[in-house]
């Protein structure tokens, strides 16, 4: 069951008091995105999500994996508010492809030269096929989120920086880095990464999925998140903890309502 926005708001509050107090985290004065998740197998239920999500999400994923054919003409032909993220999340990382690296990543390429204003390639795609994807993908203006998601734990504080750094060398324009959250020094361990983000002066997604994890969904934006992902509110969460998008929104304006 969601807790109530005014809970959250009072949660969060004590969330970053204590990130602050535990870890110095110097937080950025800009705001991050809100990105809804597009995770429908139908392309006509999908299309439908995410016209309506336009008027609340600053950027629109397209889950081409969980798409019955993996087609992102629809999308921009048919969204032209929002820019659209496309992402073809493999078996092996949570998602729903499971065909050869060179097709997913000729996909993402395609998506990128067509149009998309995001892609997200995997850190633990084949260096060489994610290198060239990256550079293709730059090369006609689209952004590129370097990824990497853990359903079952959250690593220790040494090994997420690890994680952090390797995307920052990646070359990519952004970095996510998402575990699942087992307590609360889970959450602030991946908050924290902010701090190293911030000090290289790479943008970075950072968030835990799962119940517990929740609450740094929108904890991350107050830290400075390059972006956090929710669901549309009539569709199903593309992972586990991911808040409706309506909800997600009021929260984080019910905590700036008094500045």
């Amino acid at each position: 069951m969601l807790t109530s926005p005014m809970v959250y708001n009072s949660l969060i509050r004590h969330f970053l008091q204590a990130v602050m107090l535990r870890k110095g985290i110097n937080i950025m004065t800009a705001l991050g995105k809100i990105c809804v998740s597009i995770a429908e197998r139908d392309p006509r239920r999908a299309l439908e999500l995410a016209l309506a999500s336009v008027p609340v999400a600053d950027v629109l994923e397209i889950r081409l994996d969980v798409l019955e054919r993996p087609d992102f003409a629809q999308f921009l032909a048919g969204v032209s508010d929002v820019p659209l993220l496309f992402t073809c999340r493999p078996d092996w990382e949570g998602g729903a492809f499971s065909g050869s690296e060179e097709e997913r990543l000729q996909i993402l390429a395609e998506a990128a030269l067509a149009g998309g204003a995001y892609i997200d390639v995997e850190l633990r795609s084949p260096e060489p096929l994610r290198s060239a994807l990256i550079r293709q993908a730059q090369a006609v203006g689209a952004k590129v989120i370097v990824s990497w998601h853990d359903f079952k734990t959250t690593a220790s504080a040494q090994a997420l920086q690890s994680i952090v750094q390797d995307e920052y060398r990646s070359g990519a324009d952004l970095g996510k880095i998402v575990t699942l959250a087992r307590d609360f020094a889970d959450v602030l361990r991946v908050l924290g990464l902010q701090e190293l983000a911030a000090e290289v002066g790479f943008p970075l997604c950072a968030f835990c999925m799962g119940e517990v994890g929740k609450i740094s969904r929108v904890a991350t934006l107050e830290l400075g998140g390059a972006m956090t992902y929710a669901a549309p509110d009539q569709g199903a969460p593309a992972a586990p903890g991911q808040l409706p998008v309506s909800a997600l929104r009021r929260i984080r304006e019910d905590l700036h309502a008094d500045h």
